[in-house]
């Protein structure tokens, strides 16, 4: 599976964006998916996963109430819905794959395929 993360770019802060992820492939319906961002000098962190069928989402504490992730398996494609953003939410957010089943969908170490990354800017 081949990733392409897209809709990074810069938005005022309470702002929203949505970013997308296609994947290559005719199994992304059998993939568990998941977003990630890093900000500058920080570590990676989880932000939202959902399972094969869409019947199971997963979000960080912190977004759970800004951020939707969602999924369309006609059109190979993963989305992140962020709302409400701040500037503690600039970051470059990456997409994530794995068929196999999830060890702990927060984990970075539960995905096998990324994508490159897109980059989200929140001004103050």
């Amino acid at each position: 599976v081949q990733l392409q993360a897209s809709g990074g770019g810069l938005v005022q802060a309470g702002g929203s964006l949505r970013l997308s992820c296609v994947a290559s492939g005719r199994t992304f319906s059998a993939h568990h998916m998941g977003w990630f961002r890093q900000a500058p000098g920080k570590e990676r962190e989880f932000v939202a996963a959902i399972s094969w069928s869409g019947g199971n989402t997963y979000y960080e504490d912190s977004m759970k109430d800004r951020f939707t992730i969602s999924r369309d398996n006609v059109k190979n494609t993963v989305y992140l819905q962020m709302d409400s953003l701040k500037p503690e939410d600039t970051a470059v957010y990456y997409c994530a794959a794995e068929s196999l089943p999830w060890g702990s969908p927060r984990s970075s170490s539960a995905y096998s395929y990324w994508g490159q990354g897109t980059l989200v800017t929140v001004s103050s």
